[in-house]
């Protein structure tokens, strides 16, 4: 399925029905062959869009997958790079591709919800990973991420436009979420995987929660929507220098 190198649907249909861990275990070896990999002109548009912003010091690619985010990572930091994921399937095919030259990189399995790291990087990236979290899940998430970032740390990732209702890709997603919800409510253990919870809005009042002051970047190789708004954005969430207050508004500028 997807391609000659993918995986067939009836691996898909055992990955489906195993838990996130395991599913991504299975899948792994297959992962970079299907479209659930961040495609490499989102990766280097990001980095563009980071480069002039640092150089940074040591960076964090958080649900790290096979490794596809922290050549986003080499080429805005000086000195390390860490890929973190919970899936040990995922994180051995990053270290098989780990590149020979550039900044120290290493591989650590961890959940993203309890970080065994302190306060030791300057930027956290992710791609494509959020819709393993559900909504109540954010404010640990961000949180956790705010305690890995030195003061003043940034935390970037890149966020679609949603479909315009009615159209042929809000169906899909519409349809995959609806699956999925189906599938966790007759199944156990659940998979978590769903396109439509990560809401611009809601990342915005939980980033402030979490300590952050988010802006966000127009990627401009995406071009736009017949609004005239980005069909693709960064945002970018700076760490306070100060601990996050409670309770806080949450905003994130255009």
């Amino acid at each position: 399925m997807f391609s000659p190198e993918g995986p067939t649907l009836r691996e898909l249909a055992v990955q489906a029905l195993s838990s996130v861990e395991r599913g991504y275990d299975l899948l792994a070896p297959k992962f970079d062959h299907t479209p659930y990999r961040t495609p490499d002109r989102v990766l280097d548009a990001v980095a563009r869009a980071l480069e002039p912003m640092g150089p940074f010091a040591a960076g964090l690619d958080l649900c790290c997958g096979t490794g596809a985010g922290a050549g986003v990572l080499a080429r805005v930091c000086r000195e390390s790079v860490t890929g973190a994921d919970f899936s040990a399937g995922m994180l051995r095919v990053a270290r098989e591709r780990t590149p020979p030259r550039g900044p120290a990189v290493s591989w650590v399995r961890a959940d993203a919800r309890a970080l065994p790291f302190g306060p030791a990087f300057d930027l956290v990236v992710s791609f494509g990973a959020f819709g393993h979290f559900l909504p109540r899940e954010l404010p640990g998430l961000f949180g956790q991420v705010r305690s890995v970032l030195r003061p003043g740390g940034c935390f970037a990732f890149p966020v679609a436009a949603p479909p315009r209702p009615g159209s042929a890709a809000y169906w899909t997603l519409l349809g995959f979420d609806t699956a999925m919800r189906v599938r966790n409510a007759l199944w156990r253990p659940p998979f978590v995987m769903y396109y439509r919870t990560f809401r611009l809005g809601d990342v915005g009042r939980e980033l402030a929660r979490a300590g952050f002051r988010a802006d966000l970047h127009a990627l401009p190789e995406f071009g736009c929507r017949p609004d005239g708004s980005p069909r693709v954005r960064l945002v970018v969430a700076r760490a306070s220098l100060r601990p996050p207050r409670q309770p806080a508004a949450g905003r994130v500028n255009s």
